[in-house]
C-alpha cells in the first residue's frame, strides 16, 4: 500500500503495528519540515498513549508549541507531527483538532481508549478515503466492520489494490455523478466498497463500531455569515482582509525546503503572490504555464504581474507533444475518473516546479468565496429574464443560440470581444451561447444554477444505467439555509466543485510530481470571514471579487489585472480533431462500448458524430473518454 503512492512520499516510509489490536500504519514521506529523522512517521507520543500516521500541514504549529511548552510538554524535534501529538495529550484528539489551522488528513491510534480516529482537514484539501472488503461499504453516519472484514483507509484508490478481499465493482451511481459533473462527488467514489470522509469529519473505530462526527461545517459557517453578516465600512473589510491574507501566507511560507508560488495572472493567483512578495524576506519564486494559443494563452499577463512584483519568475509553455504524453497517465495519477482537462496543464506546471521547488502556494478558492464565477450573477439575472419569457419563446431562443458551431463562433466572435467595454467582455463566447441554450428549460433559479454546473445534463441518455445518488449538490443537508442566491451558490460549489474537483486536481497533479501544494484562501478563518461578508463587497457593477480586488490593488496595478476571466485551460477540443483523434476512437467503438455495458453505443457514437461536424460536445465527449481511458487502468 505504501509503495503505492511512493510519489507523495518519496524521501523515506514508516510503518507501525500494534502487537493485539489489528491497527497498522504504513507511511511515505515528502520531508518539509524538520527533515531529520525526529519527524518521520509514524510517530508515538511522548507518553506512548498515541501514534499516528499525518499526511499535510499543521501551519500554527509554532504557536500550539508555545502553549504546550508552557504547559510542560518538551519537544525533541521540530515537526509539527510532534506538536499535534502533544496537543493529543493535552486537549484530546477532537479538542486539539479543532485548534489546527491546516490542511491534513491522519489516522491516531489511542492506546489507552484502543481508539483509531480518522480525521480530514475541514475544507477537504487533502483526501482520505476508506474501504471495506468483501465487497461491504462503509455508508451512512455509523456503520459496523463486519468481523469477516477489513477496514483500510489511504490518501489516493490505489493504495486499496493489494489489499486482500477488496472488491473493484464500479458503482453505477457514482458513474452517473461523474458524467454530470466531470468528477466523482463525495462521499462516493467510482467504487461501490469505497467512500471518501467528507470534509471537516473525524471517523471515530472502536470495537467494530466506526461513526462520523462533524467539528466544521461550510453549511454552518455560511448560515452564520448570512445570520451576523459583517458590519464594519468597506476600508474595515478590506484592512481585515489584508491581515488575514497575509497571516494565512505567512503561515503556508515555513517550511525547511525551497518554495515557490503558481501565478496565472489572474485575480487569486496573483493576489497570493502580492502577499508572499509582502511577507517573505527574500525573493520569491513564481511559475507559470503557457499554451500557444492567443485564445487560451495566459503566460504574458502573469509575466507582466510577476515583474511587477518583482519575483524571479519562469514560463513553461506546453508543447502539444508534451500534453500528448501526458494524457495516457491520467487514470493512473487521479486514480479514479476525472474529467477536468485543465488536469493536464496543472500536472505539468507542478512538475516544472517541482525541478525549483518543493512547495508551491496556489490560489485555489478564490472563485467560491469571493464571487467570481459567472454563474452567479448569471444565475440571479438570466432568471430575472428567462421567468417572463414563454416557453415557446424560450426554445426557439435555445435554437437560435446553438445554429453556429461553439469552436467556430469562438474564433469569429473573440475579436469583436475587444471592441467592447471590459466589463462586457467574455472568453469563448461560442462556448457560452451554447451553455446558455441549455439553461433555458429551468424551472427555478437553483435548478438553473444547477444545470450551470452539470457537463451534461441528463446522464440516463448516454448511461444504460443513468440512475444518481444524492450528492451534496442536491442534498439539503449539505446546502446552507438561507435566502440570498449567491452566496447559497458559493457555498454549495466549496461543498462540491472546490473540494471534489478544484483541490482534487491540484492534490494529484502536485503530488504526482511530489510537489505540496498549500492553499491559502483556503485558511479557514479567511473562509469564515469571506461568508460574513455581504454581496457588495464581492459582486458589484458586474465586477466580481471585489474586495479581494481591492486588496490586490494595494500592490499590483489595476490595468494589470482588469480582463476578462479565463480558465486555466488548454484546446482539448482542436485535440480531439487532430493528434487525438485515433486515441479517442480506439476507446469508443461501438464494440468496446456494448461490451463495456456502460455506455448507450448509439447515443455516444451520434456524439462524436456532432463533434466531428460541428465542434459540439466535446467537454461531454472528454467525460466518456476519460472513464475508458480510466477503464484500461483499473483493477
Amino acid at each position: 500500500m505504501a509503495d503505492a503512492i511512493r510519489h507523495r512520499g518519496p524521501d523515506d516510509d514508516g510503518y507501525w503495528f500494534h502487537p493485539t489490536a489489528r491497527v497498522g500504519f504504513a507511511f511515505r514521506r515528502l520531508a518539509i519540515q524538520d527533515l531529520s529523522p525526529l519527524g518521520a512517521q509514524p510517530m508515538s507520543s511522548a507518553s506512548g498513549r498515541f501514534t499516528m500516521a499525518f499526511n499535510g500541514e499543521v501551519y500554527n504549529f509554532l504557536e500550539l508549541r508555545k502553549e504546550l511548552e508552557a504547559l510542560g510538554h518538551r519537544f525533541r524535534g521540530h515537526s509539527d507531527t510532534e506538536v499535534m501529538l502533544a496537543a493529543f495529550e493535552a486537549w484530546g484528539v477532537r479538542p486539539a483538532t479543532e485548534r489546527f489551522v491546516g490542511m491534513f488528513a491522519f489516522a491516531v491510534w489511542d492506546e489507552r481508549e484502543r481508539e483509531l480516529t480518522l480525521a480530514r482537514d475541514r475544507l477537504g484539501v487533502k483526501p482520505l478515503y476508506l474501504m471495506l472488503s468483501r465487497g461491504h461499504a462503509p455508508d451512512g453516519a455509523a456503520f459496523r466492520i463486519p468481523p469477516d472484514a477489513t477496514l483500510a483507509f489511504a490518501s489516493e484508490l490505489k493504495c486499496f489494490r493489494p489489499v486482500p478481499g477488496m472488491r473493484f465493482e464500479v458503482d453505477r451511481q457514482a458513474l452517473a455523478a461523474y458524467v454530470r459533473y466531470a468528477y466523482v462527488p463525495g462521499p462516493w467514489s467510482i467504487y461501490s466498497a469505497a467512500r471518501k470522509v467528507p470534509p471537516g469529519h473525524l471517523v471515530r473505530i472502536k470495537n467494530g463500531e466506526a461513526r462520523l462526527e462533524q467539528y466544521w461545517s461550510a453549511k454552518a459557517v455560511a448560515e452564520r455569515g448570512a445570520a451576523k453578516p459583517f458590519t464594519g465600512t468597506e476600508r474595515d473589510a478590506i484592512e481585515q482582509l489584508d491581515s488575514l491574507l497575509n497571516d494565512a501566507v505567512r503561515l503556508r511560507m515555513i517550511a525547511d525546503v525551497p518554495l515557490g508560488g503558481f501565478l496565472s495572472g489572474g485575480v487569486d493567483s496573483s493576489a497570493v503572490v502580492a502577499a508572499m512578495t509582502a511577507v517573505a524576506p527574500g525573493k520569491v519564486r513564481t511559475f507559470t504555464i503557457g499554451v500557444r494559443d492567443p485564445i487560451y494563452d495566459e503566460a504574458p499577463f502573469a509575466k507582466a504581474i510577476a515583474k511587477h512584483l518583482g519575483t524571479d519568475h519562469i514560463e513553461h509553455y506546453i508543447e502539444p507533444d508534451e500534453a500528448l504524453r501526458v494524457i495516457p497517465n491520467l487514470p493512473q495519477i487521479w486514480d479514479e475518473p476525472f474529467a477536468d482537462s485543465s488536469q493536464i496543464p496543472t500536472y505539468l506546471v507542478s512538475a516544472a516546479a517541482r525541478q525549483h521547488v518543493t512547495v508551491i502556494l496556489s490560489g485555489d478558492g478564490g472563485d467560491e468565496l469571493f464571487g467570481g464565477y459567472y454563474r452567479y450573477a448569471w444565475s440571479r439575472s438570466l432568471w430575472s429574464r428567462m421567468r417572463r419569457m414563454p416557453n415557446f419563446s424560450r426554445r426557439l431562443v435555445a435554437k437560435l443560440l446553438t445554429l453556429a458551431p461553439a469552436d467556430p463562433a469562438n474564433r469569429v466572435l473573440t475579436p469583436l470581444m475587444r471592441a467592447l467595454p471590459s466589463r462586457l467582455r467574455v472568453n469563448s463566447p461560442g462556448d457560452r451561447a451554447h451553455k446558455l441554450a441549455r439553461l433555458m428549460r429551468a424551472k427555478d433559479p437553483w435548478e438553473l444554477f444547477h444545470a450551470l454546473t452539470s457537463i451534461v445534463q441528463d446522464p440516463a441518455s448516454l448511461l444504460i444505467d443513468g440512475a444518481e445518488p444524492r450528492v451534496p449538490l442536491t442534498d439539503p443537508d449539505w446546502l446552507a439555509n438561507i435566502d440570498e442566491l449567491e452566496p447559497r451558490m458559493m457555498q454549495a460549489d466549496v461543498v462540491s466543485y472546490l473540494v471534489d474537483d478544484i483541490l482534487v486536481k491540484v492534490d494529484r497533479a502536485s503530488m504526482a510530481t511530489s510537489l505540496e501544494a498549500r492553499d491559502p484562501l483556503m485558511d479557514h478563518r479567511l473562509v469564515e470571514f469571506a461568508f460574513s461578508l455581504p454581496m457588495h463587497l464581492k459582486i458589484r457593477d458586474g465586477v466580481t471579487k471585489w474586495a479581494l480586488r481591492q486588496v490586490l490593488y494595494r500592490r499590483v496595478p489595476k490595468e494589470l489585472i482588469e480582463r476578462p476571466k479565463q480558465g486555466f485551460s488548454i484546446p482539448i477540443e482542436r485535440w480531439l480533431v487532430g493528434p487525438l483523434r485515433d486515441w479517442a476512437e480506439s476507446l469508443i467503438t461501438e464494440k468496446r462500448l456494448r461490451e463495456g455495458g456502460y455506455w448507450k453505443p448509439e447515443a455516444v457514437r451520434e456524439m462524436w458524430s456532432q463533434f466531428l461536424h460541428g465542434g459540439r460536445h466535446h467537454h461531454q465527449l472528454w467525460n466518456v473518454l476519460m472513464f475508458e481511458a480510466w477503464r484500461d487502468s483499473a483493477p
